[in-house]
């Protein structure tokens, strides 16, 4: 614990302070100051335990949600049906005062019944655009690896550009906005695979697992209320939560922080485990993700730790196994923290 505590100092005095003349020099906005940091971890803090008042037990994961939120990014949930997926994006969106629709993907499910269709009024004489349930501030695409490719891919364009286009007119969906998106590990009968391509663009993929005991009991404490039926007070409006990922952006990067990146996304295309390694886009994700988590601790720059402690929800869905591997029982989770442990972190600031 000691030691831990002596790295935490040491990176704080190496990366603490942002050199004016640095940020002066590349023509950045001005960067997060403390007091907005301490502003923003408060924030984040009451949001975070407003959702755990539904989702007990679950700190990290909730953290992670929010973090994929301010980060303007997406969140893939790999777990076992009953586990609270649906109240996990239900909470947020009322954290929020943010609308929250769910689609339940199937095979039978076409492309129009989750962006919108066009509709003909007779009365009019004319077409009119009915919005599908994508258009809501969080959208839970429940079981998405059940619908076929082709209704999958029609959430490619609403997750990267935040809008829609149906019969060549776009339509805007709005701000914030989170598609959180849940998959089965376990039936895996009549499935389709995510493709690479849009599994790149899910910011970070992780699990809730089953509670712990006293969160069980908890739980079985409260079961004569439904978990529809769960209300929690809004925290901020939607407007606050644009602000907050607008003001995320502006944390500090050190240059020696970005190198590290690098070189993490450089040798997890260089494993020999790996068939196809962390994209450009990943290691851009790491890098937004590691600024909102930063801000979150209630400081206005990035250090190390914030790297690693999002390396593996951030990477790890973006690693495609050689089969070999795989057989042997190798995960892509496995192959990340490998990669942390061989590639050395900054230990001070980049001179520039």
């Amino acid at each position: 614990m000691a030691s831990s505590r002596v790295d935490e100092v040491d990176q704080v005095r190496a990366f603490g302070a942002p050199a004016v003349q640095q940020d002066a020099l590349r023509g950045s906005r001005a960067t997060m100051t403390a007091e907005q940091a301490a502003r923003f971890s408060a924030t984040f803090t009451r949001l975070v335990e407003n959702v755990e008042h539904v989702l007990l037990g679950k700190t990290f994961v909730v953290r992670l949600a929010f973090t994929a939120l301010l980060s303007e990014g997406h969140l893939l949930l790999e777990d076992v049906p009953g586990t609270g997926k649906t109240s996990l994006a239900r909470a947020i969106a009322q954290s929020v005062q943010g609308t929250n629709n769910r689609v339940q993907f199937t095979p039978d499910l076409l492309p129009g019944d989750i962006t919108g269709v066009s509709i003909f009024d007779q009365r009019k004489g004319d077409f009119y655009f009915h919005p599908g349930p994508v258009f809501a501030n969080i959208v839970l695409a429940d079981e998405i690896n059940r619908a076929s490719p082709k209704t999958q891919a029609a959430l490619l364009e609403v997750m990267e550009e935040g809008h829609v286009t149906v019969d060549g007119v776009t339509h805007p969906v709005g701000a914030p906005f989170m598609v959180i998106a849940t998959q089965n590990p376990i039936e895996q009968a009549g499935t389709y695979r995510l493709p690479e391509a849009q599994l790149d663009r899910f910011l970070m993929r992780t699990s809730i697992g089953y509670p712990d005991h006293a969160s069980t009991l908890r739980i079985l404490e409260g079961s004569s209320v439904k978990a529809h039926e769960t209300m929690i007070p809004p925290v901020v409006t939607a407007e606050v939560v644009i602000e907050m990922a607008e003001l995320a952006r502006t944390v500090h990067v050190d240059p020696a922080i970005n190198d590290y990146v690098s070189r993490l996304v450089d040798a997890s295309r260089s494993a020999t485990e790996v068939r196809l390694g962390a994209s450009v886009r990943g290691a851009l994700s790491l890098i937004r993700a590691a600024k909102t988590h930063a801000a979150a601790a209630g400081r206005h720059y990035v250090v190390p730790d914030d790297i690693k402690q999002l390396a593996e929800p951030v990477l790890a869905h973006r690693l495609i196994l050689d089969a070999e591997a795989e057989f042997d029982g190798v995960t892509a989770g496995s192959v990340v923290a490998q990669i942390l442990m061989e590639t050395p972190p900054p230990s001070d600031r980049q001179a520039v």
